[in-house]
């Protein structure tokens, strides 16, 4: 049955943003309501992208032993099943250890899903579509930031407040999410599609050998210099800056922060702040399929990091107002959700290929990459410097990626929806 893609798009990105918001975002909060300080939480939080950086190591596994389907099932009854393990482990004496072990384990099923949906959409859409869609899929993953770092982390903080039980409330949050993983792999089980170009076939010379030349054929590309530099600085001032916002939300003002509550932060951030991601997210999907990546990619470096600029003056002036503080994270993440369809798109134009999901994953891979080695230390230079300063760095980290981006030679129609094709 050749369902639409509407049928499977959403769940799929909603199921790969909730885990990747839960190990970045949620145990941010967890830990600062728990008692850690930004050095520590930058820290710890930042070597959990560590999965996601080393995914392509096992990438071509998924490509040639299972189908990407199966993977995507299995994979998210383990991410339930990790979730659940996270509620078991705080209120445990050893809880910091265990949680992050658990986080590990999570953010490992996490990132090999990733690699299974990322090369499932490669499979079953064509490349219009691709492009038509990277808006739908942006869509639903800012849907899942909106539930975790939006609802859940409010949900978080009012049962914090009703019961007086921190580590209470968010168990029950974590449970629920692991219900929640259990219900998609069975929806994903009955409704995704059944693509005949989704299939285990190892090479005929050996499965070593096709690991191998996964590998080395991404790698042989002319501008393979040029793709990776894109890939590692095009976030360098975001990796900083995401890292350290929810803090300097949190923090009193005493410290330099805003001093809002967990409850304001997920409406603020998670809520106001991801919805604004998504009309972005969608925006740029759309323009790209309209006109092509080429023609937009200048506007959405551009939109990606300007609007950093504001948190300068936040933090300088510390306003009291949680609706200006909203407004200028609504501006921020809107340029971010537009320019990142950009990124997404290079990385499908960076994958083409006969061995799609690998090179995909190897992409991810470097992009996650360029997020962990930054955010590893913005804890520790954000304490150094003081929120204003800090956020003038995160600006002036900007810069590199414009000038890797001037390089980039797109094909002109690339992500372009030619005429006569369906959507």
């Amino acid at each position: 049955m050749n369902r639409s893609p509407w049928w499977w798009i959403p769940s799929l990105y909603y199921g790969q943003g909730l885990p990747y918001v839960v190990v970045m975002t949620l145990a941010v909060v967890l830990y600062k309501n728990l008692g850690l300080d930004n050095t520590a939480i930058a820290l710890y939080t930042s070597w959990l992208y560590l999965p996601w950086v080393i995914k392509p190591l096992w990438s071509p596994l998924v490509e040639l032993l299972r189908t990407r389907r199966w993977w995507i099932v299995s994979l998210q009854l383990v991410v339930g099943a990790a979730l659940a393990a996270v509620a078991l482990t705080l209120p445990m004496a050893g809880f910091l250890q265990m949680s992050l072990a658990v986080f590990w384990l999570l953010a490992f099923a996490s990132a090999t899903h990733d690699i299974a949906a990322d090369g499932f959409y490669l499979l079953a859409l064509r490349q219009h579509q691709q492009a038509a869609f990277v808006g739908v899929r942006s869509l639903f993953y800012r849907a899942a930031m909106i539930s975790g770092q939006g609802g859940l982390v409010y949900a978080a903080g009012r049962l914090a407040e009703a019961s007086g039980n921190v580590v209470l409330a968010w168990q029950l949050v974590f449970g629920l999410l692991a219900g929640l993983f259990v219900a998609l792999a069975l929806w994903h089980q009955a409704l995704l599609p059944r693509p005949a170009a989704d299939r285990a076939a190892a090479p005929g010379g050996g499965l070593w050998t096709g690991f191998a030349e996964t590998f080395a054929s991404f790698f042989r590309r002319r501008d393979i210099v040029l793709v990776l530099a894109f890939l590692l600085l095009f976030r360098l001032g975001e990796a900083q800056l995401v890292k350290l916002l929810t803090p300097f939300l949190l923090d009193g003002t005493d410290r330099g922060g805003l001093s809002l509550s967990t409850a304001q932060v997920g409406l603020v951030y998670g809520t106001v702040g991801v919805g604004a991601l998504t009309i972005g997210g969608l925006l740029g999907g759309w323009v790209i399929s309209r006109h092509g990546l080429a023609r937009w990619l200048w506007p959405m470096v551009a939109a990606i990091h300007l609007p950093n600029l504001p948190y300068i003056a936040l933090a300088a002036w510390q306003p009291q107002n949680p609706w200006l503080v909203a407004a200028v994270v609504a501006a921020e993440q809107m340029g971010y959700g537009f320019g990142f369809a950009a990124y997404l798109m290079v990385m499908i134009w960076a994958a083409e290929g006969p061995s799609k999901t690998a090179h995909y994953a190897l992409c991810t891979g470097f992009m996650a990459l360029g997020m962990m080695l930054p955010g590893m230390a913005s804890g520790w230079l954000q304490q150094q410097l003081g929120y204003p300063l800090f956020f003038a760095w995160v600006c002036l980290c900007t810069l590199p990626s414009v000038a890797v981006a001037a390089r980039l030679r797109i094909p002109r129609e690339f992500g372009r929806k030619a005429d006569g094709d369906s959507a």
